[in-house]
């Protein structure tokens, strides 16, 4: 069995001991930093967890905020075996209804017309 890495981001949770509750509260401080970001792409970052971020962003928020990278990233190590199993799509587990399912099950099922003779 082997680990696999991956990261928690804090970036919510720190802005919010800081008193700051609203994405928009960063697009200034980040603009005074020279990080031209959108609305969207601050909201973004903030809401979820980025896959790539510039080191000149990160170093952006941990100025505005006065914190450390591991502040805001925190590691997190899964466990998972060496091989998976990937299931059919639109197949369910044995007990029922999977979490992610596949899309046979999302497809709405045609409609039965019978017509009647008067």
């Amino acid at each position: 069995m082997t680990a696999k890495l991956d990261y928690r981001w804090r970036l919510r949770e720190v802005m919010a001991e800081r008193g700051m509750f609203s994405t928009t509260d960063l697009r200034g401080p980040l603009t005074e930093r020279g990080i031209e970001l959108s609305a969207s792409q601050v909201y973004r970052l903030v809401v979820e967890k980025p896959e790539r971020l510039s080191l000149r962003t990160l170093m952006a928020l941990m100025d505005i905020l006065g914190c450390l990278m591991s502040d805001l990233i925190v590691p997190v190590a899964t466990a998972r075996s060496g091989r998976t199993r990937k299931a059919a799509a639109g197949s369910a587990p044995a007990g029922g209804r999977s979490a992610e399912a596949g899309v046979g099950e999302l497809r709405p099922r045609r409609a039965r017309v019978t017509l009647t003779q008067p």
